[in-house]
Parts: structure tokens; C-alpha cells; sequence
């Protein structure tokens, strides 16, 4: 080596000393450089292709059949059923630690549970599919069982659409599914009315894809018909309705009171900064009940913690939220943790990200799997409270 070279290389080693030490850190540096990078490509792709990255995860890829006539539920045998009267395990009857028992039914409440079934492979759930079904009880117990306190639940097991249906709106695949189910459910309407005691008042409940066939029950089997006449009150949660463009063809006004019986409550919670893009994308592309389009209407948006319409409040008002443990063994009724107000565009805000929830939310902040448990006491009370108002009336 010649010896200028030399030189200089020893006279970098006097300035810079480059120990092992000093080269492990320097990897290390790089190391961390290296991850931050990966993270914030993969940050940036998911937020903007999240759309097309959940279609490919969730959307079936095959031809639309229907299911065989044996596989249908038999709604007069209680199997069929995920709660009613009479049901050994039903999770409807759920409380939380400390609760006082419900006394004795004054009403029927028909409760149409959300989408538990996420597999690609098919357009409709089996009505065994062990996991959905499982998912079906966790579901029961933080929803229905807000119901219980003036009830008995009647729940049914359907044929629900898959997941993936509704992230495909405009596939007439995804519309044959979510019709498929509805047929399930309609029937299984028609026997809780034939069982149900028909002189007792009827709640009407549901969540999600739940809620969306409890919205068609209304406009087929309940408006205009002797049975509309006992309706308490519809909870139609977790699905978008058009204020101009749907309610008019319900039947029902929307709730602007807690005070008021014979009306819809529906909201969809998100907490900031929310991101709506999916629910949006849906509803701007659909046409409502009334026959018009959705598109620039607002959403109907009832406070569960005011009990009206646009309404806010602060977390004090309430009265418990089902928080899930940690290892999900358990949940704790917490009360005053978590806000609520009424966006303009008809999206319920809780506010900012509240601890204990974040493992099983949605894109966009989009807190729909909590819909009711973010809520539950108060909808308990709301409950109680629309009964009154239906017995003066």
C-alpha cells in the first residue's frame, strides 16, 4: 500500500475511532431508519388502497348460487334460533357484573343480529358455521341484552351475506346475497309474530346487515299494517339512512326526544379524526327508500345519550360503556368515558380515540363493532324510557 495512503487511513482511525461498539450502533441506527421507512410505505399504502386491499381480502370471488332448500333454518324449532323465550344459553340474557335481574317480560323484542361471517369462500353463511355463530353470541350479549331489562329477545340464525358483500354494493352478486338472507329473515318475522304474545307492545333491534333487512321488514311486514301498531320503537344501528331519502318511505319518524315512542334511532360511531370513506362510497352510490338518490342528503343520526336527534353531550352523561378486558376474558360496565355529538353529516363522533377498543376497529376510526357496547346503560334506560312513553299514549 503506498504510504500516503497509509497515512491517511491512520489519520482517519486517530480522528474517527471506529470501535465495534460504535459499528454495532451504527447498524442498529440504520436498522431503525430502515423500519421506519417500511412502516410509513406501508402506512401510505393501506391509506390508499385500503378499499381495493380489503375487496381482495374479503370479497368472494365465485358465482352466485343459491343454497339448498335443506339448508334453510326451520324457524318453529328453537335450534334456528340464537335467542327467545325458553332457549337454554341464550346470550340475550346476559349482564354485566353487578346488574340487577331483569323482572318479569313486558314486551317482544325482534333483534336482527350484524355480519359475523368473514370467509371469501361462499356469498351466504351456513347457519352451522362454528365461528360465526360464536361471534353471533359475543354479539348478543353486548347488543341484545340492552333489551332485556323490559323483555324477552328473539333473535334469529339466517343466512346472513358475507362480509365481503357489502364491500362490493354494485356486484348483482352482492345484491342476491343480502336478499338471500332477508328471506331468512322475513320468515323467521313471521313466526316470532305467530309465537309472540299478541297483546304484548314488540321493540324492533338490529345492527349492521341487521339493521339494513330490519329496515325492509319495516317497509314490508310492519308500515301500513295492524302489527305497526305496537311497535315501541325500531333501533336500526349501525346502517345509513337518508333522512330525505329514506325515512319518508319507513313509516316511522326519526326519534327527536327521549321522551318519544314510535320512531327510529339509528348512529354510527367513529371517533376523530373519522375517515367515512366506505360507508360513504355506498351510500353515495345507492338510491333510497323514497326512490330518490342518497347521494348529498344527510344521514339520520339519534344521540344515544340524549335520545334526540343532533344532539351532544359530554362523556358524564354516560352511563356505561362495555369495555372489554384486555385478554378479552371479561368486559367492565365503565361509566363517564365516552362522549357523543352528532356530526353535520349524520356521523356520531365520540370523540378521541378512547383506550381499551382499539383492536377490533375499522378503517377510518370507524368504531361499528361497538355501536351499541359504547352506549349500552344508556340505551337501557332509553329503552325503558320509549315504553313509558308508548303506554300514555
Amino acid at each position: 500500500m503506498p504510504r500516503n495512503i497509509r497515512r491517511a487511513l491512520m489519520l482517519r482511525k486517530q480522528l474517527y475511532p471506529c470501535t465495534q461498539e460504535a459499528m454495532l450502533a451504527r447498524r442498529f441506527l440504520y436498522l431503525i431508519a430502515a423500519l421506519i421507512v417500511l412502516f410509513l410505505a406501508l402506512g401510505l399504502t393501506w391509506s390508499l388502497m385500503q378499499d381495493r386491499l380489503m375487496r381482495a381480502a374479503f370479497v368472494p370471488s365465485g358465482a352466485f348460487s343459491d343454497m339448498p332448500e335443506s339448508t334453510a333454518p326451520d324457524y318453529a324449532k328453537p335450534a334456528a334460533w340464537l335467542a327467545r323465550p325458553g332457549l337454554a344459553g341464550d346470550p340475550s340474557r346476559w349482564l354485566p357484573p353487578g346488574s340487577p335481574v331483569s323482572p318479569a317480560p313486558q314486551v317482544e323484542v325482534f333483534y336482527v343480529p350484524p355480519t359475523t361471517y368473514l370467509d371469501r369462500d361462499r356469498w351466504n353463511a351456513p347457519i352451522d358455521d362454528k365461528t360465526s355463530s360464536d361471534r353471533l353470541a359475543l354479539f348478543a350479549r353486548s347488543q341484545a341484552s340492552a333489551f332485556n331489562a323490559v323483555g324477552e329477545v328473539w333473535a334469529p340464525r339466517y343466512r346472513q351475506a358475507t362480509f365481503g358483500a357489502f364491500l362490493a354494493a354494485s356486484d348483482p352478486r352482492s345484491a342476491r346475497a343480502i336478499d338471500f338472507a332477508y328471506r331468512d329473515v322475513a320468515r323467521a318475522f313471521d313466526a316470532f309474530l305467530a309465537a309472540a304474545p299478541a297483546d304484548r307492545p314488540i321493540i324492533l333491534a338490529g345492527h349492521s346487515q341487521g339493521s339494513l333487512h330490519l329496515l325492509r321488514l319495516l317497509r314490508e311486514k310492519v308500515a301500513g299494517r295492524p302489527v305497526a301498531k305496537r311497535i315501541v320503537a325500531i333501533y336500526a344501528v349501525g346502517w345509513p339512512i337518508s333522512l330525505t331519502a329514506d325515512l319518508p318511505a319507513l313509516g316511522f319518524p326519526a326519534c327527536a326526544t327521549p321522551a318519544q315512542a314510535r320512531c327510529i334511532l339509528s348512529w354510527q360511531s367513529y371517533a376523530e379524526p373519522s375517515d367515512p370513506r366506505l360507508v360513504k362510497a355506498y351510500f353515495d352510490a345507492s338510491q333510497g327508500y323514497a326512490g330518490i338518490p342518497r347521494k348529498g342528503t344527510r344521514m339520520l343520526c339519534v344521540n344515544p345519550l340524549t335520545g334526540g336527534e343532533d344532539g351532544a353531550a359530554p362523556a358524564s352523561a354516560n352511563r356505561g360503556a362495555l369495555v372489554p378486558h384486555g385478554d378479552l376474558s371479561g368486559v367492565d360496565l365503565t361509566p363517564g368515558l365516552i362522549p357523543a355529538r352528532c356530526t353535520p353529516q349524520g356521523l356520531l363522533s365520540i370523540g378521541p380515540e378512547p383506550a381499551g377498543f382499539g383492536i377490533y376497529v375499522l378503517p377510518g376510526n370507524n368504531y361499528h363493532v361497538f355501536d351499541y357496547a359504547l352506549f349500552w346503560a344508556n340505551i337501557r334506560a332509553d329503552v325503558a324510557a320509549r315504553l313509558q312513553a308508548f303506554r300514555g299514549k
